[in-house]
């Protein structure tokens, strides 16, 4: 539990997942049946930009310190933006803040956070929030133990894990599987960073071989992945994405190169497994 995302809250991974995310959330309300949200590695909940541990890495200036705040209406970042600066000043919202602030009267929000410091942050956090539950446990025994939610029959299983361990990509494949088991239907969004290329190939191959399908990825990649000291990109793999979402991916990931790259940025969606 060495991992605090503090140091990193605001760069340029979170800008792609939290963007994602906020598109993945914003198609789920297009029907009006409720959804529920499985946060399983959700952090406090919120950032301090002005923090020791923020500016220790500046990370977030070379992410969401380099996005206009002034979007189009029609920016597919226009939505994850206002979220992000309608959370007060130097402050940066993380994946459970966004979806709290999305949901409507009937959905709800599980978090899991085992390190006991934030933890206790993220329940200070939304210990007003009637639709939002916070669980100190493990995130990937949660989705056996609180996954589906009773009586909601749609939602999301958000994974993003630390990856402080040699074996997290075969986790979260096997937490992948096990998600989309539990709730057929559901969509299952995974965040995972590309060092380099070999852990992430065995990842989608692993997926291949379990028999998943249907299964869409998103990269950010700020360089060529050749430095594996270094984290070069990254990715959110989609399960179950609603339909015609690789356009919005597309327009998102094109969008954040823009602003966060340079010549050697490169966005990239594809179908890792089709329907």
């Amino acid at each position: 539990m060495n991992y605090r995302h503090a140091f990193h809250a605001g760069n340029h991974a979170d800008c792609l997942k939290h963007a994602l995310l906020t598109a993945l959330i914003h198609s789920l309300k297009l029907k009006p049946a409720p959804f529920a949200v499985l946060d399983t590695h959700a952090g406090t909940g919120r950032y301090a930009l002005t923090s020791a541990e923020a500016d220790r890495t500046g990370e977030w200036r070379e992410g969401i310190g380099r996005i206009p705040v002034a979007q189009d209406a029609a920016s597919p970042l226009d939505e994850y933006l206002s979220i992000v600066h309608s959370t007060g000043k130097d402050l940066y919202p993380g994946s459970p803040d966004i979806v709290a602030r999305l949901l409507r009267p009937q959905d709800r929000l599980i978090c899991c956070e085992l390190h006991p410091e934030d933890f206790l942050s993220l329940r200070r956090l939304f210990r007003d929030n009637q639709q939002v539950s916070v669980h100190e446990r493990d995130g990937y025994a949660a989705i056996r133990a609180l996954w589906p939610v009773k009586n909601i029959s749609r939602g999301l299983v958000l994974l993003d894990p630390p990856f402080e361990k040699p074996d997290d990509f075969s986790r979260l494949a096997e937490a992948i599987a096990l998600s989309r088991q539990r709730l057929r239907g559901a969509i299952v969004a995974a965040w995972y960073p590309v060092k380099h290329r070999t852990p992430v190939r065995a990842f989608f191959n692993q997926l291949q071989d379990m028999g998943e399908r249907k299964i869409l990825t998103a990269e950010l990649m700020l360089r060529a992945p050749t430095d594996p000291s270094r984290l070069n990109g990254s990715g959110l793999l989609i399960a179950n994405p609603p339909w015609q979402f690789e356009k919005t991916a597309s327009e998102i990931t094109s969008k954040l190169a823009a602003y966060l790259g340079d010549e050697n940025c490169t966005a990239n969606v594809e179908w890792i497994v089709p329907e």
